[in-house]
């Protein structure tokens, strides 16, 4: 693992991977302008080639070279570095590879300062998505990159950049300003009603709910799955809750903390071999239209069924 975020700019640039540490999740990073590169994201995480990807980038200097962004997006750039990911047209810097062959792309800043401090050593944008396999529970530290990927990476040109624990535990708000009204494609920390409130003054629309074909990270039905089956219960339902064959996971009443230690604790229960649980049920926070909200998002995903043939090559 590094800690040295010019040495980790300096792989990027040599065309390696580099796990970096945002607020949100750890993701799996490549010189966003290197096809090669970001096709060895593809492979590493097996994720269709279709599916695109989140650029990182530094600075809203470097957004722009990256986007076009129009008067929404500069009233929500205020909320960058932050969990707040835009879809926008792309410019010319940004390779189809990176987007799944679309005419837009998803940037955002991220707000962790190790990784900052790598984007301004590398100059430049880089592509990242969760550095999991695809589909599977997403990490939130370095140890679950490793435990994840760590044999598919090259220990000469790839790294780890060990930024510690993720302080907010869930992927990215993601909102397409390619349409109108927005859409709110991924639900986050930052509220459908903190981004209406940023974008009436001057669109006069508030966000709209996801529509149309899949185009970002985490619009599947069934994502962020652990092995074991999950099943989900309702915070006045939980004192149903039997323990014989489940590992339970409640913290629905602090949904900032449910979101931190999500994937933590899902992880967790998926490895308790003594425990003689084959299921894992999580007691659901309140729909409170925030953070709580998201938590529901990929919980929901994570019990989904899954397609068997995408689960099987996953692994």
């Amino acid at each position: 693992m590094l800690t040295d975020a010019a040495e980790a700019a300096r792989r990027l640039a040599d065309g390696g991977l580099v796990a970096i540490p945002t607020e949100t999740v750890y993701g799996l990073a490549a010189d966003a302008t290197d096809p090669v590169a970001v096709a060895r994201v593809y492979d590493v995480k097996g994720r269709p080639t279709d599916h695109p990807l989140i650029v990182h980038v530094a600075d809203i200097e470097t957004a722009r070279r990256c986007c076009v962004l129009d008067s929404r997006a500069e009233a929500l750039s205020m909320l960058w570095p932050g969990p707040l990911t835009m879809i926008l047209p792309r410019t010319e810097l940004v390779p189809a590879a990176v987007t799944g062959g679309l005419e837009s792309v998803a940037v955002r800043i991220p707000d962790h300062p190790l990784t900052l401090e790598m984007l301004r050593h590398l100059g430049g944008p880089v592509a990242a998505p969760s550095a999991n396999r695809f589909g599977r529970v997403s990490p939130t530290t370095a140890d679950h990159v490793v435990a994840d990927i760590g044999t598919l990476l090259d220990p000469v040109r790839d790294a780890v950049l060990d930024g510690g624990p993720c302080l907010v535990g869930i992927e990215s708000t993601i909102v397409d300003l390619t349409v109108q009204p927005a859409q709110i494609l991924r639900p986050g920390a930052v509220s459908g009603q903190l981004l209406d409130r940023l974008l009436l003054p001057v669109s006069g629309s508030p966000t709209a709910a996801a529509s149309g074909p899949s185009r970002a990270s985490g619009m599947l039905a069934s994502h962020y799955a652990p092995a074991r089956p999950v099943q989900l219960v309702e915070r006045e339902e939980r004192d149903t809750i039997g323990n014989d064959h489940t590992a339970v996971i409640d913290r629905s009443d602090d949904p900032v903390e449910a979101a931190r230690h999500l994937y933590d604790d899902l992880r967790r229960a998926d490895s308790q071999p003594a425990s003689g649980a084959t299921t894992i049920t999580v007691v659901l926070p309140a729909d409170d239209g925030g953070i709580g909200t998201a938590v529901r998002d990929r919980l929901r995903k994570a019990a989904a069924p899954r397609d068997h043939h995408r689960t099987s090559r996953d692994g």
